[in-house]
């Protein structure tokens, strides 16, 4: 897997709450961490509204400004982070989010931060290094979960532990590159030089190719996403002839005349016990043209047609073709996970020659014609 350094996109993600210390000590951490140091080209924050003015005044601002100070200690490139990068859900009445007490409000949130890890997901290019050290519980359990969901196979989950006594102490930010005495929460002096910060990395499951295309590619409430994730059923195929359509896992997909006498084809030959096709079978072209016909009538025009063009040899050119959209179909209905069992596969060889059958994985008792 490449190194973070390798992407031209790095983001670090993070909720914060009342302290926003999190963030420089997130920062800090992942420039420091030797196997594969994570220095981010943008940083966005999700917050509340005290939040975003708690991390406005401390990081953002010329005086104390901690974020710029950060940045000059370590000689860091510039970083995309300013006011805008730090997002606020708004409340049922539209204004910004000041904390997060009723049942509607953790709806809103969930919704706002799984909405937001799948926009910054979806970019192939990027890395997206999420953190949960700050803010309500339940905003780290909404941003981890959304990372489950949403995250590839680059993007990274972490906390970070703090030693003592400068943990939870608002004149920390980050150990620094020289000696900086400060007072501790305790109302003791410490040196922010002898500070450690260790970044605690968190392995999560990764869902995303569990979840049907449209999930990925639209806004959707983190409700709905649950419940859809929730919803696996046991693998089932049903083939609905006289409307050309398939039942996969619950869910219906309509597929055009010729496409579903191809797949119709595979599912008999699954059902029956039958071996799979290639498309060099002498008896594929008869069997196709069969159903075809049952589904478009014997003195259909479109039946004519494929008749003419098939003849006895169903061919290279009208098999892989088939395969490839039905494939695709299935992939964005349900998902790679899920729809693998669906999906044609190249299975055996074929004795004593160089082709492999292609078909269904299905058992006979998973398939159904109605």
């Amino acid at each position: 897997m490449k190194k973070a350094a390798e992407y031209s996109r790095r983001i670090l993600l993070a909720v914060t709450g009342l302290s926003p210390q999190v963030v420089t000590e997130t920062l800090y951490a992942l420039i420091c961490d030797e196997s594969d140091p994570f220095v981010p080209t943008e940083i966005h924050l999700v917050t509340t509204s005290e939040g975003k003015e708690r991390a406005e005044l401390a990081l953002l601002s010329h005086e104390p400004g901690w974020f710029a100070r950060f940045c000059r200690d370590y000689r860091l490139p510039s970083i995309a982070f300013d006011a805008a990068h730090i997002h606020v859900p708004s409340s049922e009445k539209g204004e910004a989010l000041a904390d997060i007490r009723k049942p509607e409000d953790n709806e809103r949130i969930a919704d706002y931060i799984i909405e937001l890890v799948r926009e910054l997901s979806l970019d192939e290019d990027a890395i997206l290094h999420v953190s949960i050290a700050g803010g309500r519980k339940t905003m780290g359990y909404y941003l981890g979960y959304a990372l489950s969901l949403f995250g590839r196979e680059q993007d990274q989950l972490s906390h970070v532990l703090v030693s003592e006594p400068f943990e939870s102490s608002w004149d920390f930010f980050y150990p620094t590159p020289y000696s900086k005495i400060i007072t501790s929460r305790d109302n003791k002096l410490a040196d922010t030089a002898n500070a450690e910060v260790t970044l605690a990395r968190i392995p999560f499951v990764r869902l995303r190719d569990e979840l049907p295309q449209p999930l990925l590619q639209e806004r959707t409430p983190f409700s709905r996403v649950v419940r859809e994730t929730q919803n696996a059923r046991p693998v089932g195929l049903r083939l609905r002839i006289a409307d050309r359509t398939l039942v996969l896992h619950g869910q219906e997909l309509s597929l055009s005349a010729s496409l579903f006498a191809f797949y119709w084809l595979l599912a008999a030959r699954a059902k029956e016990g039958r071996p799979a096709v290639h498309w060099t079978d002498p008896d594929l072209a008869a069997d196709y043209l069969q159903k075809y016909r049952t589904i478009v009538g014997e003195f259909s025009g479109d039946y004519d047609r494929a008749e003419n063009t098939l003849g006895k040899n169903f061919g290279r050119e009208n098999f892989d073709p088939n395969k490839s959209r039905i494939n695709e179909k299935i992939l964005g209905l349900l998902g790679r996970s899920a729809g693998a069992a669906y999906m044609i596969h190249t299975l055996e060889r074929i004795p004593n020659t160089n082709y492999k059958r292609q078909g269904l994985t299905l058992t006979p008792e998973q398939i159904e014609f109605l």
